[in-house]
């Protein structure tokens, strides 16, 4: 039978204010049911209850190598003709021939006629991106490699790119792909790739940069934002490095290196000498003793818990963690497989300082309780409109330095929005009126039953059961106090009692951690 106040033997009591800084791989004896649940949201978007014993019925090592593994258990592309990379191209030689000749002309009539034309391409290509949105979130969704699109979204994030700015929504498509395809790989072939994806070199400036007028957008924000951050590079470097960049550019969807808009003279950046390019740039910054350890970082951020701001105000447990990370990190010579498997594999992941203690994401909350609760999709652009109220807008970051995430997910605005988007996954309720398919599309808690039922006969008519284990399952923990709240006044757990408990449940300050 479920307890409702049954801890988990493998989790004790907190002892002071600083996690372990144990590496050690994680015992399978300690690997319990909250063990593994907590890794299936941080290194995913949570997952029912029968996935949680799965893994730990796997035991650590494999539960994280499974979810490490992106071969095998492929998830459909769009095919060709579902994103058309034609809605915003340069123009025909023919183009400007006409537009050349209208203005000569004073044609206004043409040259209306062109401008509509751009505008409707123009229009056209919002709505393509708005698909793309929905695509990505369907992905996250239904896909059977989870930490995959968990590290897409983090790359989108480190790499924030924002369609407001570059306006072409197949080249924000095609660097969602590079994320992808580079998902758990390897950052340096990353940034490498960076410095010629079309979105980031029109996103910052990088078009427009040649010989004797480089632009410094990307080569400040690769150095402070991508790999080094600040302090670790000067302005001469900032200077040296743009110049290194001249001539990346692209035409259409393509990189192009421009030969003649180079700058070929010589060059001194971090230490590097000599007529350098952009990929002897990058060379010059992996092998900064900075960049491993910025990078471990963000990785820690993302993953495991919030740090300061400042270095020095993290406690020195952390410190110890990040150092071992961050060597990992630079013997793997920058694979990320690596440094994610130390971390997801060791004590220090699960202490209980690091457990349940990580503000839910928009994208984490809608996602994760789709994924865990098994609740339908709805309407998916009513989805993406209550991410974007609560402060997350995939596709377009707010600036280069992407969601600044922990505690700024949560104010009384996103709170109420938050509770709000659970409602309607749970019973289509809108904050005005119902969805259209309301009906058709009923939340059915049966299975969520059934798996009780599996576990602890008969425990599908108890309340109290029923509650202690729906809160094992979102929250991780049944409280005594949670389950009373749950259970005051009902005698079975029936359809209607489950979705009322779990109405209460994602309104709880607890659901809101993972």
């Amino acid at each position: 039978m479920v307890q409702p106040s049954s801890p988990s033997p493998s989790r004790p009591p907190a002892t002071s204010h600083e996690p372990t800084a144990s590496m050690r791989p994680i015992k399978p004896a300690a690997f319990g049911y909250e063990e593994a649940r907590h890794l299936l949201w941080r290194a995913g978007f949570g997952g029912p209850d029968g996935q949680i014993e799965a893994l730990v019925a796997w035991g650590p090592e494999r539960a994280v190598d499974t979810l490490l593994d992106f071969s095998g258990k492929d998830y459909p592309a769009p095919t060709a003709e579902q994103f058309s990379r034609d809605l915003i191209r340069p123009a025909t030689d023919e183009q400007r021939r006409m537009a050349a000749q209208a203005r000569r002309q004073r044609d206004e009539d043409t040259l209306a006629r062109l401008q509509v034309m751009r505008q409707e391409r123009e229009r056209e290509d919002r709505r393509q991106a708005r698909d793309v949105q929905k695509w990505w979130l369907t992905r996250m969704i239904e896909s059977p490699r989870p930490l995959e699109e968990k590290l897409t979204l983090f790359w989108h994030g480190h790499f924030a790119t924002s369609f407001r700015t570059i306006e072409d929504s197949y080249h924000m498509y095609a660097q969602n792909q590079l994320f992808r395809s580079h998902a758990a790989g390897n950052f340096g072939e990353l940034l490498a790739d960076i410095i010629r994806d079309p979105a980031m070199l029109a996103y910052l400036d990088n078009n427009d940069s040649r010989k004797g007028h480089p632009n410094e957008n990307l080569a400040r924000e690769i150095m402070e934002l991508f790999s080094l951050g600040v302090g670790n590079y000067s302005e001469a470097d900032i200077k040296e490095g743009a110049r290194a960049l001249t001539g990346y550019t692209f035409y259409d969807d393509g990189f192009v290196f421009r030969q003649r808009d180079h700058d070929q003279g010589m060059k001194h950046v971090l230490g590097a000498k000599g007529s350098l390019d952009g990929d002897e740039f990058v060379r010059a910054i992996l092998a900064q003793r900075a960049c491993p350890r910025y990078i471990a970082r963000k990785f820690y951020r993302f993953f495991a818990a919030d740090l300061p701001d400042r270095e020095d105000d993290t406690g020195r447990s952390t410190r110890r963690v990040l150092d071992d990370l961050s060597e990992t990190l630079a013997s793997a010579n920058y694979e990320v497989k690596p440094l994610l498997r130390r971390l997801l594999l060791s004590e220090h992941f699960y202490d209980p300082i690091v457990m349940g203690q990580q503000i839910k994401s928009p994208v984490q909350l809608v996602v994760g309780a789709i994924r865990s609760l098994g609740t339908p999709v709805r309407e998916l652009a009513v989805l993406l409109d209550a991410m974007d109220l609560m402060g997350q807008n995939i596709l377009l970051p707010p600036s280069v330095k992407g969601w600044d995430g922990g505690r700024s997910w949560i104010n009384t605005s996103t709170l109420y929005v938050r509770q709000n988007i659970l409602t309607f996954l749970l019973t289509g309720r809108k904050t005005r009126g119902f969805d259209a398919l309301a009906a058709a599309e009923r939340y059915d808690p049966a299975p969520l039953l059934a798996e009780m039922a599996r576990k602890s006969p008969g425990a599908e008519k108890d309340p109290a059961h029923a509650a202690a284990a729906l809160l094992r399952l979102t929250v991780g923990r049944a409280e005594p106090s949670s389950v009373a709240m749950l259970t005051a006044g009902r005698a079975t757990a029936d359809r209607d009692a489950l979705i009322a408990m779990l109405l209460l449940i994602t309104a709880m300050p607890e659901y809101q951690l993972c």
